[in-house]
Protein backbone atom coordinates (compact mmCIF):
# COMPACT_ATOMS: atom_id res chain seq x y z
CA UNK A 1 0.00 0.00 0.00
CA UNK A 2 1.20 3.52 -0.77
CA UNK A 3 1.67 6.30 1.74
CA UNK A 4 -1.61 7.28 3.36
CA UNK A 5 -3.52 4.34 1.89
CA UNK A 6 -3.78 2.31 5.10
CA UNK A 7 -6.37 3.06 7.76
CA UNK A 8 -6.21 2.73 11.50
CA UNK A 9 -8.86 0.47 12.94
CA UNK A 10 -11.37 -1.70 11.17
CA UNK A 11 -14.59 -0.51 12.79
CA UNK A 12 -17.74 0.42 10.88
CA UNK A 13 -17.68 3.78 12.68
CA UNK A 14 -16.19 6.26 10.17
CA UNK A 15 -14.66 8.27 13.01
CA UNK A 16 -12.45 5.24 13.65
CA UNK A 17 -11.42 4.81 10.00
CA UNK A 18 -8.96 7.65 9.91
CA UNK A 19 -5.88 7.75 7.83
CA UNK A 20 -2.68 8.16 9.78
CA UNK A 21 -0.85 11.45 9.62
CA UNK A 22 2.32 11.68 7.58
CA UNK A 23 5.41 10.39 9.36
CA UNK A 24 7.28 13.22 11.02
CA UNK A 25 4.48 15.74 10.59
CA UNK A 26 4.52 16.58 14.29
CA UNK A 27 6.23 15.38 17.44
CA UNK A 28 2.93 15.54 19.35
CA UNK A 29 1.64 12.10 18.45
CA UNK A 30 0.07 10.45 15.42
CA UNK A 31 -2.84 12.90 15.08
CA UNK A 32 -1.07 16.09 16.17
CA UNK A 33 -0.30 17.01 12.54
CA UNK A 34 -3.93 17.79 11.77
CA UNK A 35 -4.86 19.02 15.24
CA UNK A 36 -1.91 21.38 15.29
CA UNK A 37 -2.69 22.93 11.91
CA UNK A 38 -4.89 25.96 11.33
CA UNK A 39 -7.37 25.15 8.54
CA UNK A 40 -7.16 27.37 5.47
CA UNK A 41 -10.89 27.01 4.74
CA UNK A 42 -14.02 25.76 6.47
CA UNK A 43 -17.41 24.44 5.44
CA UNK A 44 -20.23 24.69 8.00
CA UNK A 45 -23.00 22.15 7.46
CA UNK A 46 -25.16 23.16 10.44
CA UNK A 47 -28.80 23.01 9.42
CA UNK A 48 -28.18 21.11 6.17
CA UNK A 49 -30.17 18.02 5.28
CA UNK A 50 -28.23 14.90 4.28
CA UNK A 51 -28.54 15.32 0.50
CA UNK A 52 -27.55 19.00 0.57
CA UNK A 53 -24.62 18.26 2.91
CA UNK A 54 -23.31 15.56 0.54
CA UNK A 55 -23.40 17.95 -2.41
CA UNK A 56 -21.74 20.76 -0.48
CA UNK A 57 -18.94 18.52 0.83
CA UNK A 58 -18.24 17.21 -2.70
CA UNK A 59 -18.16 20.71 -4.17
CA UNK A 60 -16.03 22.05 -1.32
CA UNK A 61 -13.37 19.33 -1.54
CA UNK A 62 -13.24 19.45 -5.33
CA UNK A 63 -12.65 23.20 -5.14
CA UNK A 64 -10.05 22.86 -2.38
CA UNK A 65 -8.23 20.17 -4.38
CA UNK A 66 -7.81 22.74 -7.17
CA UNK A 67 -6.97 25.84 -5.13
CA UNK A 68 -5.29 24.47 -1.98
CA UNK A 69 -3.79 21.00 -2.51
CA UNK A 70 -1.96 19.76 0.58
CA UNK A 71 -3.74 22.21 2.89
CA UNK A 72 -5.93 21.35 5.89
CA UNK A 73 -9.62 22.28 5.80
CA UNK A 74 -12.36 21.95 8.41
CA UNK A 75 -15.76 20.45 7.65
CA UNK A 76 -18.10 21.37 10.52
CA UNK A 77 -20.95 18.90 10.97
CA UNK A 78 -22.00 19.73 14.51
CA UNK A 79 -21.98 17.22 17.31
CA UNK A 80 -25.60 16.18 16.78
CA UNK A 81 -26.86 17.44 20.14
CA UNK A 82 -29.90 19.04 18.48
CA UNK A 83 -30.68 16.09 16.22
CA UNK A 84 -33.31 13.58 17.29
CA UNK A 85 -31.54 10.23 17.42
CA UNK A 86 -28.05 11.77 17.58
CA UNK A 87 -25.55 12.93 14.98
CA UNK A 88 -26.24 12.16 11.33
CA UNK A 89 -23.93 14.37 9.30
CA UNK A 90 -20.75 13.44 11.18
CA UNK A 91 -20.99 9.78 10.15
CA UNK A 92 -22.21 10.62 6.67
CA UNK A 93 -19.26 12.95 6.02
CA UNK A 94 -16.88 10.34 7.44
CA UNK A 95 -18.24 7.82 4.93
CA UNK A 96 -17.75 10.28 2.05
CA UNK A 97 -14.14 10.93 3.12
CA UNK A 98 -13.40 7.22 3.49
CA UNK A 99 -14.93 6.12 0.20
CA UNK A 100 -16.31 8.37 -2.52
CA UNK A 101 -14.00 11.33 -1.90
CA UNK A 102 -10.90 9.38 -0.82
CA UNK A 103 -9.13 10.35 -4.05
CA UNK A 104 -9.21 13.99 -2.88
CA UNK A 105 -8.17 13.28 0.73
CA UNK A 106 -4.67 12.70 2.05
CA UNK A 107 -5.67 12.29 5.72
CA UNK A 108 -8.55 13.15 8.02
CA UNK A 109 -9.71 12.91 11.63
CA UNK A 110 -12.43 14.19 13.90
CA UNK A 111 -11.70 17.56 15.44
CA UNK A 112 -11.15 17.85 19.20
CA UNK A 113 -14.83 18.41 19.96
CA UNK A 114 -16.05 15.68 17.57
CA UNK A 115 -18.20 18.30 15.83
CA UNK A 116 -16.44 18.16 12.49
CA UNK A 117 -13.61 16.77 10.41
CA UNK A 118 -10.12 18.10 9.82
CA UNK A 119 -9.08 17.08 6.33
CA UNK A 120 -5.76 17.41 4.54
CA UNK A 121 -6.52 17.74 0.84
CA UNK A 122 -4.40 15.40 -1.27
CA UNK A 123 -1.40 17.20 -2.76
CA UNK A 124 -1.06 17.16 -6.54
Amino acid sequence: MGRGSSRRGRSDDPSRRQRPTRPGSSAGGPDAGLLGTIPTAALDLHGDHAREANRRVRDFLQTQARVAPGEVVHIVTGSGIGSPGGPVLRGQVGELLAHELSRLVDEYRLDLHRGGWLVRVRPR
